[in-house]
């Protein structure tokens, strides 16, 4: 096995960052930002708006690292994630298998997709007086609800990538001889990946308000009782410092998909290019 040097570690993270970051931090975003927060500075400073409404960024700053310090941001930061990944690795195990299937096997398909059309459009938040009484307040609660979250979206995108996959691919991999599952694994999965990385993009933005809906009942950490705390408290500061990383959370793992994204479908250039 071929082991990874430091130098090609170092040019993955330059590409993940310049991916990431390049893509937000551009003159056209500078522009819109900078009078945002000049603003939001400004107004709370010259009683224009009431400071304990909205907190000027200085005040958001200070709380930040008091929050690190004092109030164990870190390890409710570390708490979500654990719960988040709990339901989204499950949903997306799930997830992806049934929906390339779905997608190849019209068997499948006639059987499974009239069921979850049914399901899909109850929104998760109205399963969590069922979800309690099933599961308690814990762990297995708040890790359904984001499953919940990530499931569907996961299954949809990857059912229609594999349905959608071209008809001529196929039938120049079956003209070569190639079996049925040579060409699932080397023709529709590859093709569908695009679609794939969506609902996981998608799964991830829904997993996340779940996660924090879960979090809201009855949880003893993370970062969603962190926000009901600060409200009971009428801490806006450490509310608008628990979105902010909320935020930063779904963009670094959406970033995350995009570069993975971009990693497995570099086989696309040439077909776009030819």
């Amino acid at each position: 096995m071929r082991r990874i040097t430091l130098i090609e570690i170092e040019n993955e993270l330059s590409l993940f960052l310049r991916n990431s970051f390049g893509s937000i931090f551009t003159f056209e975003f500078l522009r819109v930002a900078v009078p945002i927060l000049i603003l939001w500075e400004a107004l709370p400073q010259l009683d224009i708006v009431p400071k304990s409404l909205i907190p000027p960024p200085s005040k958001v700053i200070l709380c930040f690292f008091d929050m690190v310090a004092h109030r164990k941001l870190l390890s409710h930061f570390g708490i979500s994630l654990y719960r988040f990944f709990a339901g989204f690795l499950v949903a997306v195990v799930l997830a992806v298998p049934i929906g390339i299937l779905m997608g190849w096997n019209t068997f499948i398909r006639r059987h499974l997709l009239p069921l979850f059309q049914l399901l899909a459009p109850i929104p998760p938040p109205a399963w969590v007086p069922l979800t309690i009484i099933l599961f308690g307040i814990g762990l297995k609660m708040q890790g359904f609800l984001v499953f919940l979250g990530v499931f569907y979206p996961v299954l949809f995108n990857t059912y229609m990538g594999t349905k959608d996959t071209s008809r001529r691919f196929i039938n120049t991999a079956r003209l070569f001889g190639a079996s049925e599952f040579t060409i699932l694994r080397e023709v529709v999965i590859p093709s569908s990946l695009s679609s794939i990385v969506m609902g996981l993009k998608i799964g991830i933005a829904i997993g996340l308000v779940c996660l924090v809906i879960s979090e809201m009942f009855g949880a003893s950490g993370g970062l969603g009782w962190l926000l009901v705390e600060s409200k009971d408290f009428y801490r806006i500061d450490r509310m608008v410092v628990s979105m902010l990383v909320l935020g930063f959370i779904g963009w670094f793992l959406i970033e995350g998909m995009k570069y993975i994204e971009l990693k497995l479908s570099l086989w696309k250039i040439g077909e776009v290019s030819g």
